[in-house]
């Protein structure tokens, strides 16, 4: 058991409703497997479970806790900043791509 940390500014929505709940409300949550840790107060790009850079949200929490079944959780809260325009989303969906998801040959 150990702790992973996200420190490279990317927060990846696994489910396309915690995306949405984000955008239309301005907060949300996402739930992710394993211990992470994730650095709150930071701004980071958020993008949706297709890799795209879609906003930019600051973390306002952060719990990583085995629960009931014996899973290792992290639950991080998150308020939208803003949302990305198309131009930024194309530049830091392209980064993303080439930097942290490893597939720069399909953009």
């Amino acid at each position: 058991m150990g702790f992973q940390t996200e420190f490279n500014s990317v927060c990846k929505f696994k489910k396309e409703q915690e995306l949405y709940e984000l955008l239309e409300y301005g907060r949300g949550k996402m739930l992710k497997e394993g211990l992470r840790v994730y650095p709150t107060g930071q701004k980071v790009i958020a993008y949706s479970p297709d890799n795209k850079a879609v906003a930019i949200v600051k973390i306002t929490a952060c719990v990583s806790e085995i629960n009931f079944n014996g899973d290792e959780v992290t639950s991080v809260e998150l308020q939208l900043v803003r949302q990305l325009t198309e131009q930024e989303s194309a530049v830091q969906t392209a980064l993303a791509h080439e930097m942290f998801f490893g597939d720069v040959d399909s953009i």
